[in-house]
């Protein structure tokens, strides 16, 4: 099956991760964690993940999708240009971009959120507005190759946008 790029670093919501990556290697698909560094990160819960590649050797044209976790995380990579530069060429390949929670917050940077409609955690959603977002309240949200969810709770909505988006 596909390749799926996971950008993560230390912070994260643990079941942000482990929920879609199930969900996905259970459908097929290899998982390739990506961060600014190879080595270890550690959740918010302290689940540890190995960084398999560095962002400066990962190729967005290797990848059929991008998954973006929520927590602290992507307010950590949204201040490395490396990141933010493979976000946007991810974007521009026209292939799913998942963001679930806090990880809107790594779009805004990237300057892919303006027209979009979007969800997020609720200390996310001002951010987005200003960024030109149309933010709306619900469980997963698919705007083309965008797909946007709140929370933990929200996540076999949002596994299931992923996997249908990588079916189409």
């Amino acid at each position: 099956m596909s390749k799926i790029a996971f950008v993560l670093a230390d912070d994260f919501e643990d079941s942000e991760f482990s929920t879609p990556k199930a969900a996905l290697t259970d459908a097929g698909h290899e998982v390739d964690v990506i961060g600014t560094e190879v080595g270890i990160v550690t959740g918010k819960h302290g689940t540890q993940v190995p960084v398999t590649t560095n962002v400066t050797d990962a190729e967005p044209s290797d990848y059929a999708a991008l998954v973006i976790p929520g927590g602290f995380s992507p307010d950590h990579l949204r201040t490395n240009d490396d990141i933010v530069s493979f976000v946007r060429a991810m974007a521009d390949r026209d292939v799913p971009v998942a963001a679930v929670c806090h990880a809107p917050s790594l779009l805004i940077e990237a300057g892919l959120v303006e027209g979009r409609t979007m969800t997020s955690w609720p200390s996310i959603r001002t951010d987005l507005a200003n960024a030109g977002a149309d933010v709306v309240d619900r469980e997963v949200v698919v705007d083309g190759r965008f797909i946007s969810s709140r929370d933990p709770d929200d996540l076999p909505a949002f596994s299931a946008a992923l996997l249908e988006q990588l079916d189409s």
